[in-house]
């Protein structure tokens, strides 16, 4: 019977990873990778961060705050009178 291996995630994080290993693959003066398979993996990375700048437009259509590729954030508790740059505005709030 054999081990199930872990499935990996589809996130992100993932992403990242595939292009830090990859740059670490390149730089490998022992055992360096192939130039076209950097390149595929950089046009499939590209492709998919294409998909998830979709995936954010959308999000700030809907109101969402995230999806399986990016995770939710709490909203931010900001003091009042405070300017948040990924938001583009400042929040004022009245007391009563």
């Amino acid at each position: 019977m054999s081990e199930q291996q872990p499935q990996p995630t589809n996130d992100i994080t993932a992403v990242r990873t595939a292009l830090f290993d990859t740059l670490r693959g390149l730089s490998d003066k022992n055992n360096p990778m192939d130039i076209e398979r950097a390149i595929a993996i950089k046009d499939i990375a590209q492709t998919i961060i294409n998909s998830a700048k979709v995936e954010v437009d959308a999000l700030k259509v809907i109101g969402g705050t995230g999806s399986g590729f990016i995770p939710a954030v709490p909203p931010a508790k900001l003091p009042r009178g405070t300017s948040h740059p990924a938001l583009g505005h400042t929040v004022h709030k009245m007391d009563r």
